[in-house]
């Protein structure tokens, strides 16, 4: 009966162990599902929604095959149906009954950037080159203005209406969330949030890729092909037992079971006529034992090996998940107000901008080139850099500008609003200096890149408001908002007011006098100046006079809403020293730096000098105690000028 119950034990575990890896071989089915998508009419772009790509759950792998370099990259769905209003592409969604459908979309050329369009409230306002658009190729630097091709629209033979421009490279635009570029072209993975499109092309010349394909994962988990394979692994196991049992009960019942015929009377055998080489006993007994531990030795080594084999077969997925799935705790958040836009870029996607602005600027900065660095900076912060390049192809040990710190960022405040023009704030830190910056970029539209338009130094001691997190973003703040203790497009005349009158000025109850090192340096400057221009004269009697005045500069203010209902403003202001002869015997005998920027070592009729500063303030909200504080400054010459 053992032996009965050994085969049936060794019969079930080879079915249960057969039926366990067939699930993990032949009855696994496809892992993977694949849409081919198909393109009837070329053009230079696909554009593909994300419903396409989340049709199924799990990641994507998109994969597009065509000659020579490829390239694709994805974003916000409006960001790129923008970046693509005013060219032709093929735009892939999924249709009603669940299938993929590609339309061609004409381009629409009002949609193009107009010529020097400066928008209300842009921080670049007051740029001539804000309406310049880079054609969205920071890779190349060309950056023609308010022209939304990378080429020159071709007119046709007949004289007719102007043929289709051509396209842009999207390479390098600091739109996309992210970007790829290689032969062959393989994007693997991707999970593309709601909201999110992908775009694919060639050079925005040449047609895009026609074979593009978005690939699934299946989910092809076998709960029961783990507990057969075990299960018919322990079975057999079993078997082997009950078989050895069987084998052992049958040796020990061996021989006859009756009585047989009477055998001779055992003789005692005299050992000393044995020779010594012939001495020993051999029992049978113990050699069967070993035989039996050798046999059983032999039984088990394959059925461990095979255990071992079928247990590193088996992983996760061949077993049968039992209990809820875990649910994360809840966590303090802060949540958009409703109706609140998207914010302007991902905390990623602003590190690589600022790190090509960086790049950008400090290859402009050791070569002089105000071009160059225009195309990565505006308004104040460009004229600032100007002004030091002069100087510095004029005066050889004039100090170069301060580089710009990309990495790492400590705060990244993007506006909340899906239209343009839009800007972020960002801090950053250089770890070698200890010193952090606080900055505004802003794009102009959605082909031009960012742009730096406001930088300032932190103040040491500088503790910045609460900040909405970088996914949520902020408002920006209208000029003339009554909803501050002082409207943003004030803030400059009232700080320039107290510069001049100190605490005779009417404003100076609404700013916070302690820590303001900005206040402290303008008036040492000053008292510092004044006493170098008195120095000059050779005589007691006043051959001269100097003034000071303080007043708002030409860059527009720029602010983004904090969460205390304050907000983060900057601001331009610009300091103007007037220098006078007071007899017609007199001249102004001007510094090397007045020299540089006027022209002229000295003046019969005075120079005008005015210096720049780039400020920002925290201005907190009407019912708040608070005073507003000044968070950080930077300043610099920006022109001299011989009094006419």
């Amino acid at each position: 009966m053992r032996f009965v119950w050994a085969v049936a034990a060794f019969v079930l575990a080879t079915v249960m162990i057969g039926a366990g890896i067939a699930q993990r071989t032949i009855f696994e089915g496809p892992k993977t599902e694949t849409a081919a998508i198909s393109v009837k009419d070329a053009a230079p772009y696909i554009l593909i929604d994300g419903a396409v790509l989340n049709q199924m759950p799990g990641t994507q792998t998109l994969r597009a095959q065509s000659e020579g370099d490829l390239f694709a990259s994805y974003g916000r769905t409006a960001d790129m149906q923008d970046w693509l209003a005013d060219a032709t592409y093929n735009h892939v969604s999924l249709g009603k009954n669940g299938k993929i459908e590609t339309t061609l979309v004409e381009a629409d050329p009002t949609a193009a950037p107009a010529q020097g369009d400066d928008a209300s409230g842009d921080p670049a306002a007051g740029d001539a080159a804000a309406g310049d658009a880079a054609a969205g190729d920071a890779a190349a630097g060309d950056a023609a203005a308010g022209d939304t091709t990378a080429g020159d629209a071709a007119a046709p033979a007949d004289g007719a209406a102007a043929a289709t421009p051509a396209g842009r490279n999207p390479a390098g635009s600091d739109l996309w969330l992210d970007e790829y570029s290689q032969k062959d072209l393989l994007i693997a993975p991707l999970q593309l949030p709601e909201g999110m499109s992908v775009l694919v092309a060639a050079d925005g010349t040449a047609p895009a890729p026609s074979k593009v394909t978005v690939t699934w994962p299946l989910q092809t988990s076998t709960p029961w092909a783990g507990p057969l394979i075990v299960g018919g692994a322990i079975l057999m196991a079993v078997g082997v037992f009950l078989y050895i049992l069987a084998i052992r009960h049958v040796r020990r019942r061996r021989g006859p079971r009756r009585k047989g015929l009477p055998l001779p009377v055992t003789e005692p055998i005299d050992i000393s006529t044995i020779d010594d080489d012939d001495k020993g006993v051999i029992t049978s007994q113990a050699s069967t034992r070993r035989a039996v531990s050798g046999r059983r030795a032999f039984a088990a080594i394959p059925i461990v090996a095979v255990s071992a084999v079928l247990f590193t077969g088996c992983s996760a997925d061949a077993w049968p998940q039992f209990g809820s799935t875990p649910t994360p705790s809840p966590t303090a958040s802060v949540i958009a107000p409703d109706g609140q836009q998207a914010p302007a870029v991902t905390k990623a996607q602003a590190e690589r901008i600022l790190t090509r602005i960086a790049a950008t600027v400090a290859d402009a900065d050791a070569a002089l080139d105000g071009d160059l660095a225009e195309t990565r900076m505006s308004g104040a912060a460009l004229a600032a850099r100007d002004t030091n390049y002069k100087l510095r192809s004029q005066i050889a040990d004039y100090k170069a500008p301060d580089p710009i710190h990309a990495k790492p960022l400590s705060v990244i405040l993007p506006q909340a609003y899906d239209d343009w023009p839009r800007s972020v704030i960002v801090v950053g830190a250089d770890e070698e200096s200890k010193t952090s910056s606080i900055m505004v970029m802003s794009q102009a539209d959605p082909w031009s890149d960012y742009r730096l338009s406001y930088i300032a130094n932190l103040e040491a001691s500088t503790t910045l408001p609460n900040l909405a997190p970088t996914y949520i973003g902020a408002p920006q703040v209208e000029p003339d908002s009554p909803f501050l203790s002082l409207a943003p497009q004030d803030v400059a005349a009232a700080y320039a007011d107290i510069i001049d009158k100190g605490e005779s000025s009417e404003y100076y109850g609404l700013f916070e006098a302690d820590g303001d090192q900005l206040r402290t340096s303008i008036a040492a400057d000053r008292e510092r100046r004044l006493n170098d221009f008195n120095k000059t004269a050779n005589t007691t009697a006043v051959t001269g006079n100097l003034q000071f005045q303080a007043k708002p500069g030409a860059q527009a203010p720029f602010a983004l809403q904090t969460v205390e209902s304050g907000a983060i403003v900057a601001v331009n202001i610009d300091e103007t020293d007037t220098a006078t002869p007071a007899n017609p015997d007199a001249v102004i005998k001007n510094n090397p730096t007045v020299t540089a920027l006027a022209g002229t070592d000295q003046s019969a009729t005075g120079v005008t000098t005015t210096y720049s500063d780039q400020v920002f303030f925290y201005v907190p909200g009407p019912g708040s105690n608070e005073k507003i504080r000044l968070l950080g400054y930077s300043s610099a010459i920006l022109e001299a000028k011989v009094i006419s």
